[in-house]
């Protein structure tokens, strides 16, 4: 395709969002003219699945639930008065929260003012908030300075710590968990909460929560008598949860502007509803995924944000799409084994990694181009009438036209700036996306089965090391003997791989043999 085709072939098929100033153009996906008319049928079965989810219908049935993550931006779509009124007061509630914080209204015990706000979470509880505060973020206007626990490394925890230093008297805790039971946690606030009782303060004073009603952590909220709870709602899951009390207790207690980011997602999502593929960027965008992976994830995706704010961007989207996506059954229970990887940093940082690979190595990807009209910052020449911010428009477009060249596919997503109100249209487009590639493709993208699977297999591992640890004694043992001895003998490699860990942290004594079968283990 020359020059010239090329061009009519990016205006013929350049989707716009007029009132985002957001468009999406897949002229480098390579489909041919009637691919979109050959889909129609199974994208027609998309928008009605959408239309159904939006009113309330059962999406999740291996809990029962609803799918509501869309009413949050936009309450009077609720399927019932109840859900609407709970999303408003709700938003009311963490502004009215967050303006007390602010204003010292609601203090720590010894400070005049929070200064610092401390969210402790994992996985959809976590990466969203952790990317908003980035893309968002300014540490010379923020309310409140944000960090963030989102790990059960105690390595981790205390690196955090350390960064908040003595500043802890000033810092409010936000722990998210639905069930309240998340390990991971579960640990990081036991941890901080013991760091608070050695510093001789109350962690009660200094804590609020996003929790279930009725939750072990609700209970430990009523209990102990912290600042605030905020509710987690069945019916939003934790990787669409950033519009949710989730995103909005600490993005406005680091004071963002999180109305427009809603303002921003309910316009994204406005336009997302039109029953029609080429006004419709998500159902262009989920077309564009099907064709690049045959409909089965036979490529990866590589996101390419050309903005340094937007680097948290690609590990949001891993989970959004790849735990929506990563199914092994499709609706019908049949094996499918489908899914997307995403992977992905910012440009042009990637240039200078693996983007020759993407260019001349195999050819298993379709990147997807974040492109950003405003420079923002600093915009002094480098050259004669070249700014930096020009290098690095250059850079995305001469990457997109290096791998076109040598048949690597690529859509582009431009947008004007980042601010609240298109992070919240970017969330909202890909949120809508996910859920119309999961119906072209049979698959239920509001459940994780293996994401439970693991919880209950780390549940098991740590169920065996406390039995591994009754067994031991003054006497070496190699873990073969202890397994044995506990009644578990197909569990040898296990009791091993504790047990070394156990040794590594002065909690087991560990004589290595000259291979794992004859290393011993006793008792400190």
């Amino acid at each position: 395709m020359n020059a010239q085709e090329l061009w009519k072939r990016f205006q013929t098929s350049l989707c716009q969002v007029p009132a985002l100033d957001v468009s999406l153009d897949v002229s480098r996906m390579a489909f041919d003219d009637d691919f979109v008319e050959r889909m129609r049928p199974a994208l027609d079965k998309a928008f009605a699945a959408m239309d159904a989810l939006e009113k309330g219908a059962i999406a999740n049935p291996d809990e029962d639930r609803m799918v509501g993550h869309y009413w949050l931006r936009a309450p009077e779509l609720a399927p019932s008065a109840e859900i609407t009124a709970e999303i408003k007061d709700t938003l009311a509630a963490i502004e009215a929260f967050a303006a007390k914080v602010h204003a010292g209204a609601i203090r720590p015990e010894r400070k005049p003012k929070f200064t610092r706000v401390l969210s402790i979470g994992i996985g959809g509880s976590a990466l969203g908030p952790e990317f908003l505060a980035d893309a968002l973020g300014d540490p010379t206007t923020d309310k409140l300075h944000a960090h963030f626990i989102d790990n059960t490394d105690p390595d981790g925890i205390a690196r955090e710590l350390e960064r908040i230093g003595a500043a802890l008297d000033e810092t409010l805790v936000v722990v998210m968990s639905k069930s309240g039971g998340t390990p991971e946690t579960r640990n990081g606030m036991l941890v901080v909460a013991e760091a608070f009782r050695a510093a001789g303060l109350d962690f009660a004073k200094h804590a609020a929560a996003v929790t279930g009603a009725g939750s072990k952590l609700d209970q430990t909220v009523t209990k102990e008598g912290w600042l605030a709870r905020f509710p987690m709602w069945d019916w939003v899951g934790g990787r669409t949860s950033e519009t949710s009390a989730v995103g909005l207790v600490p993005g406005l207690l680091q004071g963002l502007d999180m109305k427009a980011v809603l303002a921003g997602a309910a316009a994204m999502d406005e336009a997302t509803r039109v029953h029609d593929a080429a006004r419709n960027p998500a159902a262009l965008l989920a077309l564009t995924w099907y064709l690049a992976t045959d409909g089965r994830g036979s490529k990866d995706m590589v996101v390419l944000p050309y903005k340094d704010r937007l680097l948290l961007f690609s590990r949001y989207l891993q989970q959004l799409v790849m735990e929506s996506l990563g199914k092994r059954l499709d609706l019908d229970g049949n094996r499918v084994d489908q899914g997307i990887s995403v992977y992905g940093n910012k440009g042009s940082t990637d240039q200078h990694a693996y983007v020759q690979q993407l260019r001349d190595g195999v050819n298993n990807f379709f990147a997807t181009f974040i492109r950003v009209l405003e420079d923002g910052g600093a915009g002094g020449e480098v050259e004669p009438g070249v700014t930096p911010g020009d290098y690095l428009h250059g850079f995305l477009l001469g990457t997109r036209e290096a791998l076109f060249a040598n048949d690597r596919k690529s859509a582009t997503i431009t947008v004007p700036r980042v601010d609240a109100r298109i992070v919240g249209a970017l969330i909202a487009l890909f949120e809508r996306t996910v859920g119309f590639y999961a119906t072209l493709v049979g698959i239920n993208a509001y459940h994780q089965p293996g994401v439970e699977a693991g919880k209950k297999a780390a549940a098991s591992v740590l169920a065996l090391q406390d039995q591994a640890r009754a067994g031991l004694s003054a006497t070496p043992q190699t873990a073969d003997q202890i397994a044995a001895a506990v009644g578990a003998p197909e569990s040898a490699e296990t009791i091993y791989l504790v047990l070394e860990h156990l040794a590594a942290n002065g909690r087991a004594t560990m004589t290595r043999g000259s291979h794992p079968g004859l290393t011993t283990f006793q008792a400190v």
